[in-house]
């Protein structure tokens, strides 16, 4: 939406065309983003506590863990707020990849709070059934794929560029629609697979988040 304004503005004031640039929308998303988490973060941990929505631990799992029962949980909401808002804000909303992935992003926090609920106000340690998360999971990575893949407009779009070889772009075809529904689906369960009661995933996703976005 900023950039909307930033867009109307440039015809007034030259210096509003710096908000086309992209690296620099991207640095204003992320420190967006930031700010967000810091401002929300603390009222959030507060209201969670206050409402005694902590963590459920699954009795057949380690003793050492038992200790941290009602640890605040529900965590991904202030990512995703935080995410949602700083793209509503940052970036360029003509674009279907930006679309794609904030659609992806709900669909699969709505995953998330499904499990959480029925973790701390049903009681249940085992949370959503892992046959469902994994239905649900594949209904956003096959439309999310079959979405892109029917919006390309060229072949470059629809390419394998194989790292460190840029030369080297295979044509998929529309096994474009699988390859992307297995990286959706796979970065997701991997996410759940390295994420832990401490929040063990955090770090990797810093670390990869962070890596990608300078690449791209």
């Amino acid at each position: 939406m900023l950039l909307w304004l930033a867009e109307w503005l440039s015809q007034y004031v030259s210096a509003f065309k710096v908000f086309q640039y992209l690296t620099f929308r991207g640095i204003l998303g992320i420190l967006t983003a930031l700010a967000m988490s810091l401002l929300l973060g603390p009222w959030m941990i507060q209201k969670l506590v206050a409402n005694q929505i902590g963590q459920s631990v699954r009795t057949d799992g380690p003793q050492s863990h038992f200790s941290k029962k009602g640890t605040p949980t529900m965590g991904g909401a202030l990512i995703i707020v935080s995410i949602c808002l700083s793209t509503l804000l940052w970036c360029d909303l003509r674009n279907h990849y930006v679309i794609t992935v904030v659609v992806v992003t709900l669909l699969f926090g709505a995953v998330g709070w499904e499990d959480d609920y029925r973790k701390v106000v049903q009681k249940n340690s085992r949370g959503l059934p892992a046959r469902w998360k994994y239905l649900w999971q594949s209904v956003g990575g096959i439309g999310a794929a079959s979405a892109l893949f029917v919006m390309a407009k060229s072949p470059v779009e629809t390419q394998l560029f194989v790292p460190f070889f840029k030369d080297i772009a295979l044509n998929m075809g529309v096994f474009y629609i699988v390859f992307t529904y297995f990286v959706i689906v796979g970065s997701s369960n991997a996410v759940n697979l390295t994420d832990g009661l401490d929040g063990l995933a955090i770090m990797p996703t810093v670390m990869v988040g962070g890596a990608l976005g300078i690449i791209a």
